[in-house]
């Protein structure tokens, strides 16, 4: 029960890994808000683990505000806030990735922990404490090729988490990141361009631990990141990846 009557948000809980952190939170005490723009998986995901679900598009400030205003509005405070909800494009070269495939992983990686930490830096330091973790990826510390705007937007996280671990911190305010290799997620297929056993194979030679990470290796790690027992560890950007970024 190491987030005991914690009160958490999960971005793109509502699968993959921010489902698995959403379930991890849960069995070790936290209420998790499961936010998602899928209204009916963050639902899904919010019963089976005696949460609540927020609809959010977490890169439209309205939808962010909202979200934040819910959640004061029905528990008074937020501890802990997870940034996951992520958006990639199909492996392409550079120069030929569109401005809407552009737009969205600006929209969804970056825009959202710049809107987030407006809507609710301010509440953590009227508290004097608060935990932000963001979703970053091995994407942003060992680039894949053709996928440059994806491992750019995980760069700019993985800045702006140490960045904001340094401002936040005498205020109480602590700030990390995880960075996952990719996983048994709906995004992996997009990763790799085409889900076949040889584009597998050829992606788990990458990792040293030789498999994918899964939602209960993100749980895992965010759990204690998130926890009293981090409470010394800010402005860390772990990477849960196998070996991958050895």
């Amino acid at each position: 029960m190491r987030l005991h009557n914690k009160i958490a948000i999960v971005t793109g809980g509502g699968s993959g890994f921010g489902a698995g952190i959403a379930r991890k939170f849960a069995a070790e005490g936290a209420h998790v808000v499961v936010a998602d723009i899928n209204a009916e998986a963050a639902s899904v995901i919010a019963q089976e683990i005696g949460g609540t679900s927020q609809h959010c598009d977490v890169g439209d400030r309205a939808s962010v505000t909202a979200m934040r205003d819910a959640v004061i509005d029905a528990h008074g405070h937020l501890d802990i806030l997870v940034n996951n909800a992520g958006a990639t494009h199909l492996p392409t070269d550079l120069e030929n990735v569109t401005d809407a495939d552009f737009d969205k992983v600006f929209h969804v990686n970056i825009r959202s922990v710049y809107l987030t930490a407006q809507a609710f830096v301010s509440h953590f330091k009227d508290r004097g404490a608060g935990v932000i973790l963001n979703v970053a990826s091995t994407g942003g510390v060992s680039p894949r090729p053709r996928l440059t705007w994806y491992n750019a937007s995980k760069g700019w996280m993985i800045t702006a988490t140490r960045g904001m671990a340094v401002e936040l911190a005498p205020a109480g305010i602590r700030v990390n990141a995880i960075n996952p290799v990719a996983g048994e997620t709906p995004l992996l297929k997009s990763f790799m361009g085409e889900d076949t056993p040889e584009v597998r194979a050829k992606f788990l030679s990458t990792i040293p631990l030789g498999r994918f990470s899964t939602p209960e290796d993100m749980g895992n790690a965010a759990c204690f990141l998130c926890s009293d027992e981090a409470s010394m560890i800010t402005g860390v950007a772990m990477e849960v990846d196998g070996g991958r970024c050895i």
